[in-house]
């Protein structure tokens, strides 16, 4: 959605040369302009019911203790730290990135700082920055973006000096900016290629934890203030229904999102085409906790489905619309009538970019807003029959469930029940067949995991 900043922090960023940001490096949270915040008076009609979640095929739950799960052994543990891949992101150069609180890091990314020429591909950038990242024991969630406003736009040389190719030079945000020409065929084919290559290089990759893609300003699918010609400066309806479902195919680990401002049938072809909304891809909300947020933003998480949590992550960043935004978004009493944690619990929120929050609010506050999004395991129960078994029973307290694949493992054998499926307020029994004693704990194992990170649970069996 649209953020706003005050003017008086808009001409703090200008004095301090961020404007001066050179192309082919990952883009600061210094840069980010302002949105306007004018929003409709009205909601739009009403849209046709999305299709319901189906599930992929996987391990069914078990309900019931296995008949030979042997005597109960005492278990205890808690969860004392924020979970991988959820929580509060802050950007990849905020100085309280190495808070014990931070589990992922944000950065846009420039297309050509990849590439420069015709089928050229140089990813060290991007690999510079996933390896910082996870250096420091965290993952990315990484955004490649064409527009920014005051900017050159990130489309490659060699396209822009194709003599099919026309940029459009426009006012956005005040500044002078480059608006990409999408009638060009070539930045199509390139823009198809690029992430085929990059979900072939990277979609295995744990340093890589969420990918966010789109188109507009800022990839958030909106030109609201500037040139906007679909078809020519943001891409036509045709060409995203081309390129949406080759993401599901790429994309086998990684989820990719985009902005929850796609449900708007100007930009996207969501609207027209109901069958794409059954593609795994996730959502976005680049103005959350705003004040309109119930009756602007909400009705947009609703459009794409409030159950697509079950498949794919829902993520986002605090509104901009006002300082008071950012001050109050995590006031434990609450801003706009709305609290923090209830907000999550009914978006089923994994993360949310927070880049100003350490400012603003304490690290313990921030610890405890970004431990209550995502998922979150308690074992309930836990039985060994020595030499054999061990059977765990475990549910997901959480708000919503992991996105890779995870396995609970005793004496290093894992179960065959994938995590990923567990839903918020799920159980199941989890039954593997090891040589465990009394003195055996249950683990879980990732491997979409960096060095320094583990998965914990709670447990309290007696």
């Amino acid at each position: 959605m649209r953020k706003i900043l005050l003017v008086l922090c808009s001409l703090a960023i200008i004095s301090c040369g961020c404007d001066k940001q050179p192309q082919g490096v990952p883009a600061t949270p210094e840069e980010q302009p302002s949105d306007d915040p004018s929003s409709p008076e009205e909601d739009p009609p009403s849209q046709p019911e999305n299709p319901p979640y189906v599930p992929p095929e996987e391990t069914p739950e078990v309900l019931e203790k296995p008949e030979d799960a042997g005597d109960r052994v005492p278990l205890s543990a808690s969860v004392t730290k924020v979970q991988p891949m959820t929580g509060i992101v802050l950007w990849t150069d905020n100085s309280a990135r190495t808070k014990s609180y931070v589990q992922l890091e944000y950065s846009y990314m420039l297309y050509n700082s990849v590439c420069k020429k015709k089928d050229v591909y140089d990813w060290s950038v991007v690999d510079k920055l996933l390896e910082e990242v996870a250096s420091r024991g965290h993952q990315a969630v990484l955004r490649f973006r064409y527009t920014y406003p005051g900017k050159s736009c990130s489309v490659p040389d060699y396209i822009k000096n194709l003599p099919d190719y026309e940029a459009t030079n426009g006012k956005s945000e005040g500044h002078s900016t480059e608006f990409p020409d999408w009638r060009c065929e070539e930045l199509q084919r390139f823009h198809k290629e690029f992430h085929r290559r990059f979900a072939e290089r990277y979609d295995q990759d744990p340093r890589l934890a969420f990918l966010e893609t789109g188109f507009g300003l800022w990839a958030e699918y909106h030109i609201y203030d500037g040139p906007c010609i679909i078809g020519q400066t943001f891409p036509s309806h045709a060409f995203q229904k081309e390129f949406l479902p080759l993401m599901d195919e790429w994309f086998k680990c990684t989820p990719w999102m985009i902005s929850i401002d796609a449900a708007d049938d100007k930009y996207a072809p969501f609207s027209s085409t109901r069958s794409l909304l059954s593609l795994n891809f996730g959502n976005f909300d680049d103005s959350f906790m705003c004040e309109e947020w119930d009756r602007e933003n909400y009705k947009n998480w609703k459009f794409f489905g409030t159950d697509r949590y079950k498949k794919a992550p829902f993520g986002g960043e605090f509104s901009y619309y006002t300082s008071s935004d950012q001050k109050h978004a995590l006031d434990p009493e609450g801003m706009h009538g709305r609290v923090f944690e209830d907000q999550v619990a009914k978006t089923h929120m994994t993360f949310i970019i927070g880049n100003d929050q350490p400012g603003k609010q304490s690290d313990a506050r921030i610890k405890e807003a970004a431990m209550s999004m995502g998922y979150c395991y308690e074992v309930r129960d836990f039985c060994v029959n020595p030499g054999v078994s061990a059977s765990v029973l475990i549910a997901n307290v959480g708000v919503a469930p992991i996105y890779k694949d995870a396995f609970v493992a005793v004496e290093g054998v894992r179960g065959s029940y994938n995590l990923r499926f567990l839903l918020p307020g799920e159980y199941t029994w989890i039954q593997i067949q090891c040589a465990a004693t009394t003195s055996s704990k249950p683990s879980i194992e990732c491997d979409y995991l960096v060095k320094g990170q583990k998965i914990e649970y709670q447990a309290s069996v007696e």
